[in-house]
């Protein structure tokens, strides 16, 4: 087992994962620089890809290198270290994050934005069949594969969510001209947008009907096999390719950092901070226990700023920053083709300049990352 430990007296600050939270504090950090600090970022991968774009990836409209924010050249802007690694745990009494290579990385301060996952342990043969919609990386590279093998195509994407239907309109649009047989089915074991506004559900249903998406509305899965999905009533669909986008779950090794947890995910305070001093969490991975909030980006997005003053603030033993959520925020869902739905304050409106309002934050996003 290896220990790292201190050359100096320089503090150690320790960012782990590479989500979209972390990303924007580097990016930050390049004007505004954490002083007399050993940087180290740990991410599974030199790259994080950027989650609001991965519809229209599906769909054709984007390349998979335009989801990708280079974690390693931000690290170099700040003088960080990468480390392309898993982090399996926390000792927050000693004060390190243990990585998958039994590594113990000592942090003074640390912060975690792992984000979350849609993996099904719980569904019989969907680890060996399926694939979750969460992680982004490894989704977007199984779906570039099948998008482009030969042989029909049989998809089923179990979650009846905003983000299912995104991505059951996206991969129908993407297969639109495909020469083979080609099958998109949406699966929920209720209604599908159940937990969405009546605006949203009737203009988001009419797109899945114009994508040619079928809808499967109290579909109990009980197996998925490599060629079909299996229900509990007997009853089967030919499938192909199987994704999970059912809610989120929380990473496993979470429960291994000794930080209080709301339902798997990590509780952090109105300062982002856990239970364990000198630990912050953000992004989807956390649980703002002092107001809670739907999983969603723009949250993320939105804590960056507060989590920069907070690791400063920490460093120089200044009252820590409060992150106040907004009650209501812009909703875009990509509807296939370049048309998009927008919702807000109870409006929703639908069409191809909801898509360019989308794309556009989209790129501007990512755009600041190469500025």
């Amino acid at each position: 087992m290896t220990v790292i430990t201190p050359g100096n007296l320089r503090k150690k600050v320790v960012l782990v994962g590479g989500g979209h939270t972390h990303a924007l504090v580097l990016h930050v950090l390049k004007r505004d620089p954490l002083r007399n600090v050993d940087l180290t970022v740990i991410n599974p991968g030199k790259t994080a890809p950027y989650s609001g774009m991965l519809p229209g990836f599906v769909a054709g409209h984007y390349q998979r290198d335009d989801l990708d924010i280079d974690l390693q050249e931000l690290a170099d802007r700040v003088g960080a270290t990468l480390i392309d690694g898993r982090a399996v745990g926390m000792d927050v009494d000693e004060g390190h994050v243990i990585l998958q290579d039994k590594t113990r990385l000592p942090y003074d301060l640390a912060s975690v934005d792992v984000g979350i996952t849609s993996h099904m342990k719980a569904l019989p043969g969907f680890a060996e069949n399926g694939i979750p919609a969460k992680p982004l990386a490894e989704f977007a590279s199984r779906w570039d594969t099948y998008r482009s093998a030969e042989g029909p195509k049989n998809a089923a994407i179990i979650g009846g969510g905003i983000a299912g239907a995104e991505i059951a309109m996206a991969m129908a649009f993407a297969l639109r001209n495909d020469p083979n047989d080609v099958s998109i089915k949406l699966l929920d074991r209720s209604q599908i947008l159940s937990h969405n506004s009546k605006t949203a559900q009737r203009l988001v249903r009419q797109a899945l009907l114009r994508n040619s998406v079928e809808l499967l509305e109290g579909a109990n899965v009980a197996e998925v096999t490599p060629s079909s999905v299996v229900f509990t009533d007997g009853t089967s669909i030919d499938a192909n390719f199987v994704v999970g986008a059912a809610g989120a779950t929380p990473h496993d090794w979470v429960r291994n950092t000794g930080l209080h947890l709301k339902n798997g995910f990590i509780e952090v305070d109105a300062t982002l901070q856990t239970s364990a001093p000198g630990v912050f969490a953000v992004g989807d991975c956390a649980h703002m226990s002092f107001d809670p909030r739907p999983k969603a980006g723009v949250f993320a997005v939105r804590q960056a700023p507060v989590l920069t003053a907070n690791l400063h603030l920490s460093l120089s033993g200044g009252a820590l920053r409060t992150y106040q959520p907004q009650s209501d925020y812009l909703k875009l869902v990509s509807l296939g083709g370049k048309h998009a739905f927008g919702e807000k304050t109870g409006y929703g409106f639908s069409g191809h300049l909801m898509w360019r309002l989308k794309d556009k934050i989209d790129r501007d996003f990512m755009r600041q990352f190469s500025a």
